[in-house]
Parts: structure tokens; C-alpha cells; sequence
């Protein structure tokens, strides 16, 4: 009996919402959310998430640090539509009111890496800075940076015909490893 190949590939992103710098600001707090295609599918983890409330360091970076974790893992049958997390930071107003002092969008990437994002409006949902529609008319003005570390792991797009990048990172096609080096 033929064996079957697989009918999906896997998509896993782990890591962490690191860290930001907001000048202006002090106390704050992110949201984040994944924003995908509709052949996309969460298998396993959290797709949105809320942080704790964090002051800034006080050495002289004035960083306020989350380390909040990433866990989730998508499936899909085709790459368009590839997830892209949103990121909203919240902040207290002169009277103690959570208003929003950042969004951010950036897609998923397919090798690990920091990511610096800073946005400044308002939306009823977050969810539309990972859009293009209705974005021409909007102004911003970047309050900050966060740092995002992603793990990304995938599994199956080769085999389904998507070259996802080297098939073996350490060996180069029709080379050995080097010869003569110092054990």
C-alpha cells in the first residue's frame, strides 16, 4: 500500500513580546492577536493573549520589559494569508483611564529574529492594522518600539511543493564539510 503524503503543512511560533521603549509613557500593558487567511487554522496554543502591567528598568535604557510568551501552532494548505500577530499597548491617561499608546502588526517570519514595531492610532478593533483597506486615511506617529522574539518552525511545505528555504542547513549541495580543520 502507497503511503499518503501529508494534505497540510504546520506552522509553530514560539517566543516572546521582549520588551519596549515608550519615551512619553510609564505602566503599560500589551494585548496581542493573530490575524490570518481563511485556509488558516490554530491547532494548538493561545491565539491572543494579554500581558501583566510592567514600570520601566531603571538604568538608563528605561526598557519596560515583559518577556511574554508566544505559543501557537497553525496549519494551512497554502501560504497565502500567512499570519501576522497584532500588537496593542495600553497605558493609563492623566485620570487612570487604559487608553491605547501603540499598535503594531508585522507577518510571522519564517526564520527566528527581532522585530521592532511602533504605531499610534486608535481602532475600535485592533485587528485592522494587519489590513490595507480604509489604511490611506489614517495618519501615525510612532510612540515607541517593541521587540518581538520568534522561534518559527515549519513542517510540510516542502512536501507540498513550497520552498520554504534550505533543505539542510548543514550541508551544501555537491560540497563536504571542510577538510582539515583543527578538532
Amino acid at each position: 500500500m502507497a503511503a499518503v503524503g501529508p494534505s497540510v503543512f504546520l506552522l509553530m511560533v514560539n517566543g516572546q513580546v521582549e520588551s519596549a521603549q515608550f519615551p512619553e509613557h510609564d505602566d503599560l500593558y500589551c494585548k496581542y492577536c493573530f490575524v490570518y487567511g481563511h485556509d488558516w487554522a490554530p491547532t494548538a496554543g493561545l491565539e491572543e493573549g494579554i500581558s501583566q502591567i510592567t514600570s520601566k528598568s531603571h538604568d538608563v535604557r528605561h526598557a519596560l520589559v515583559w518577556n511574554f510568551p508566544i505559543d501557537v501552532t497553525f496549519k494551512s494548505t497554502n501560504p497565502f494569508g500567512w499570519p501576522q500577530i497584532v500588537l496593542s499597548v495600553y497605558g493609563p491617561d492623566v485620570f487612570g483611564n487604559d487608553v491605547v499608546r501603540g499598535y503594531g502588526a508585522v507577518h510571522v517570519p519564517f526564520s527566528p529574529g527581532s522585530w521592532f514595531m511602533g504605531r499610534r492610532p486608535e481602532y475600535t478593533d485592533p485587528k485592522v492594522v494587519a489590513q490595507g483597506e480604509g489604511r490611506e486615511v489614517t495618519r501615525v506617529r510612532s510612540q515607541g518600539f517593541v521587540t518581538l522574539l520568534f522561534n518559527v518552525v515549519t513542517k510540510d511545505m516542502r512536501k507540498l511543493g513550497y520552498d520554504a528555504g534550505p533543505a539542510d542547513m548543514l550541508r551544501v549541495e555537491g560540497q563536504g564539510l571542510p577538510q582539515g580543520l583543527p578538532q
